[in-house]
């Protein structure tokens, strides 16, 4: 299955997460038929996609040393200890914090304050985009 992701955003995150998730192209929501159907082309002829519009991002993206990238990505991560990567994978697993609690042996308030401290400390503001956090970082999957 052939996967063209059509979007609104140009943002680099949007594109490389896409991307890594497999799509095979990857197209601004506003682009002409023409655009689209080059798109579905070159996507069923085994090859990747990308508008004209974001394809410097992506370029930029790849040319930058991989240490670099893996640094960045890995930053998140780096900056928790392994009790909050361990509340965070809970959370992300879709575990209330009483489960969370009864499970760690922690009360409720304190896998409260981890989660917190955890948002704080990566600029997240909800437990949905926690949870993507957790799924790009490897944290977790889709298939718990």
């Amino acid at each position: 299955t052939k996967v063209i992701a059509l979007s609104m955003h140009s943002d680099r995150r949007y594109v490389t997460g896409m991307l890594s998730a497999g799509a095979s192209g990857y197209i601004l929501k506003h682009c002409a038929f023409e655009e689209l159907s080059r798109a579905i082309h070159t996507v069923l002829s085994d090859q990747v996609y990308l508008s004209p519009a974001i394809a410097g991002i992506v370029v930029k993206e790849l040319s930058q040393p991989a240490g670099g990238r893996a640094r960045r990505q890995r930053s998140g991560l780096s900056m928790l200890t392994s009790r909050e990567r361990e509340v965070l994978q809970l959370i992300s697993e879709g575990h209330s914090a009483r489960e969370i609690a009864q499970r760690l042996n922690l009360s409720v308030k304190t896998i409260e304050t981890h989660r917190r401290q955890v948002m704080e400390k990566l600029g997240i503001r909800s437990v949905a985009e926690l949870t993507k956090f957790a799924i790009r970082e490897g944290l977790t999957s889709l298939d718990k």
